[in-house]
């Protein structure tokens, strides 16, 4: 399918349609819930990172005036199984609340609801918890070790061919994808460079914190308000936990205020809806920021070992990843996605990749766009950088020369369909940003390419057609950045209106079929396919209605941009606002469904050029100038496109060059506050410029690929090559903070 087909609405820019009440403030967000009754709930929290739990005494905060209930995780349902519940891949109920050891500092022990937040906090002080302490284990690399101390006893490794370890162990799984031979490889490659990097935890950093609100009604129906990225992934989850039907769960998703992965697990919801049920009334629980930090899941840490040799001439001979990602307290980090992304750039012909997922005394980890990614990509980018190096090799020549395309096999597996890598690269070559000058001591260059391989999964909507020619479109898909209007605007396109004419409403799990979390770059591509499709089952019907006035045969009908028109005459015709006005006339409403599954995935790719200025005597990066350039597939709101491409990279330059948990040896995170831990802001950035690549996705109607999370890829390593550049000295170990970069600069002066 062309880029360049002839869209009215697609690919312009039209105002969203949740603008006005964003702005006004009339937006309804999670904390915004207020019933006459309401009661308010707080969560005790693990002061210790690892220790056995002998006792929990609630005698004393519930004598309090104004404690209404108090719950600890005997008041929720024995998990069905044990290990499943361990091994979940978003949320588990022994995170929700421990249950005989806590696992990391701000493990939820405890709940109280109370009639006032005061009172709560103060019920909270009056719990007694009996602890045995245990010796934390914060590091990957530790916790891999034979001797290490065991978080859960129960674990074993699911090891390569399906198998299960015959010891407990941190390491709750070992991936390992292989492709050729190579160690023959290696003997023909010309270069060959192996480096080892290190990644810090990072935090998603959205600015709304967790909330829900939860109302248990007598008749044993639940419901809960609360700001997610998936509505009915919170009522999936506290179905497992609550051990209740899906059919007794209403969820009404609230305005999210920022997700970026982080809002799919459950952490309030649950505690919520036993606290209402004890007490019969509606109880809302809000996070601090500071639970926010320590108790909710944040990107993983990362030990990675890559090794890659090339030919003389350029191209890539073989290629080894040994990566092990921190999963956090429980198992589930995002190894395997790391191993998907850690070379998809490039053709290689012999490659190994080895993937670890540890646990460790630290909060589970979540997605944080594109995740496991990130981590990969500033190795592998770095290696390749320092190749080209020693080829003396033009970075995005050898990127070119090697890029990933149509018909060629990942080392985990699949085969390229219709992709944009080398597209991305050949417009970074041409760019004027690469093509200008760099002049100046301590400034350098850098470039890098980053894959993210998007999703599918499930989505539904529906829409009714209204007697003035308007829609109103209902759909499940949190909208975060934006869906309401790339979703509208690809119903608008196929019935001939405009977008503003299509009313869009993200609705509760009531109120619409299943539709998947928004996340993993899914949903203008997937809710918009199943837009695409409801739309077109509006457009037969209302054929089928211009047919019935016309007395024709509906194969008849002709209809072009809005207007329906007979095949063999040209004097009848009817705008889609003019046969929408007879509809109470030719047999009532029009109804358009559909439920999609889409497997057309397109992957996504994208490139960064960075400028880089290093003052060596303070070790502090500025970043001068900043472009990226992205497969978007087709454009459904370029300006909403171009908003993800900088949000992704400014996170992305925040990963590279501040961002990070500081813990120290007994496991307590030094630095739980936006005081502390450190976002970059307008004063450390430049204005990041972005262009646009349509390589259209034959698997959409209109060519869309996802263009949420692949932005946030390679920032890290481009900014890790630019400092190179500038300085000689290869950054390997995130964040390059001004801290790390000066002893670096001390070290080499040595």
């Amino acid at each position: 399918m062309s880029s360049d087909r002839d869209y009215q609405v697609i690919g312009s820019r039209p105002i969203r349609h949740d603008g006005v009440d964003k702005v006004t403030g009339r937006a309804q967000y999670g904390a915004d819930i207020q019933f006459a009754d309401l009661l308010y709930g707080k969560i005790l929290r693990s002061p210790l990172a690892h220790a056995r739990v002998r006792s929990i005494d609630c005698s004393r905060a519930l004598k309090i005036p104004g404690v209404m209930a108090v719950v600890t995780s005997e008041d929720f349902p024995d998990p069905i199984d044990k290990v499943s519940d361990l091994e979940g891949t978003t949320g588990t109920l022994s995170n929700v609340l421990a249950r005989g050891k806590v696992l990391y500092t701000g493990h939820a022990l405890a709940a109280v609801a109370a009639t006032s937040v005061q009172v709560a906090e103060e019920a909270l002080n009056a719990i007694d918890v009996d602890y045995e302490p245990l010796t934390p284990v914060l590091d990957v690399q530790e916790a891999m070790q034979d001797e290490a101390v065991l978080l859960h006893e129960e674990l074993y490794t699911d090891v390569v061919g399906g198998e299960k370890s015959d010891r407990p162990s941190n390491i709750a799984k070992h991936l390992q994808f292989e492709m050729g031979d190579v160690e023959k490889g290696f003997a023909e490659a010309d270069v060959i460079v192996e480096q080892e990097f290190t990644t810090a935890t990072v935090h998603q950093g959205y600015i709304e914190p967790h909330n829900a609100t939860a109302f248990w009604n007598a008749d044993g129906q639940l419901t809960v308000w609360t700001s997610t990225q998936g509505a009915f992934e919170v009522r999936q989850q506290l179905s497992d936990m609550l051990h209740l039907p899906v059919s007794s769960i209403k969820v009404v998703p609230m305005e999210i205020g920022g997700g970026f992965g982080g809002k799919i697990s459950v952490y309030l919801q649950p505690v919520a809806a036993v606290l209402s049920r004890k007490t019969g009334k509606p109880v809302k629980l809000v996070m601090t920021r500071q639970e926010v930090f320590e108790a909710t899941g944040p990107t993983p840490a990362s030990y990675i070992r890559v090794k890659m040799g090339a030919r003389q001439d350029g191209t890539i001979a073989a290629a080894t990843a040994w990566m092990a990602y921190e999963a956090g307290a429980f198992p589930g980090s995002p190894i395997a996605p790391g191993c998907m992304c850690v070379f998809a750039p490039y053709v290689i012909e012999n490659g190994l990749i080895d993937g670890f997922d540890v646990v460790v005394n630290k909060p589970k980890t979540n997605a944080y766009r594109a995740p496991g990614a990130t981590n990969a990509a500033f190795a592998s980018e770095t290696v390749v950088d320092e190749i080209c190096q020693q080829l003396e090799m033009d970075p995005l020549e050898f990127r070119e020369k090697n890029a990933a395309h149509e018909g060629e096999r990942r080392i985990d597996g699949p085969v390229w369909p219709r992709i944009g890598c080398m597209e991305t690269v050949q417009s970074a070559r041409k760019h004027s940003h690469y093509q200008a000058p760099l002049e100046g001591p301590n400034r350098g260059r850098g470039v890098a390419t980053g894959f993210w391989f998007n999703a599918g999964l499930q989505s539904s909507v529906h829409a009714s057609v209204n007697t003035d020619g308007t829609v109103n479109l209902v759909e499940g898909s949190t909208d975060i950045g934006g869906t309401r209007a790339s979703i509208a605007m690809q119903m608008a396109e196929v019935l001939g209106i405009s977008a503003e004419e299509v009313h869009p409403s993200v609705v509760d799990t009531d109120s619409v079929g299943y539709t998947a979390v928004t996340g993993g770059s899914r949903t203008t591509f997937a809710t918009g396919h199943a837009a695409f499709e409801a739309a077109t089952d509006i457009k037969q019907q209302m054929m089928a209605r211009a047919a019935l006035i016309w007395e024709v045969e509906s194969d008849q009908i002709l209809f072009d941009k809005g207007v329906f028109s007979v095949t063999d005459e040209s004097d009848r015709s009817f705008t889609f606002q003019e046969l929408a006005g007879q509809l109470d006339e030719t047999g009532g409403s029009v109804i358009g469904r559909a439920s999609v599954n889409p497997p057309g995935v397109g992957g996504a790719f994208c490139t960064n050029i960075v400028d880089v200025e290093v003052d060596i005597e303070t070790g502090k990066v500025e970043i001068l100038r900043f472009t990226a350039l992205q497969d978007a597939g087709k454009a459904i709101h370029p300006a909403y496109v171009e908003g993800q491409m900088q949000g992704g990279s400014v996170q992305g330059i925040g990963w590279a060059l501040n961002e990070e948990y500081y813990y120290d040896e007994k496991g307590r995170m030094l630095n739980s506050s936006l005081l502390d831990y450190r976002l970059p802001t307008s004063l450390d950035l430049p204005m990041i410029d972005t262009e646009i690549i349509e390589v259209p996705n034959p698997g959409h109607p209109f060519g869309v690929r996802g263009v949420g999370e692949v932005p946030i890829v390679p920032p890290p390593a481009a900014i890790a090559n630019a400092i190179f550049q500038a300085t000689g000295i290869r950054m390997k170990t995130l964040p390059m903070n001004p801290a790390r970069m000066l002893e670096s600069i001390l070290d080499a002066s040595q």
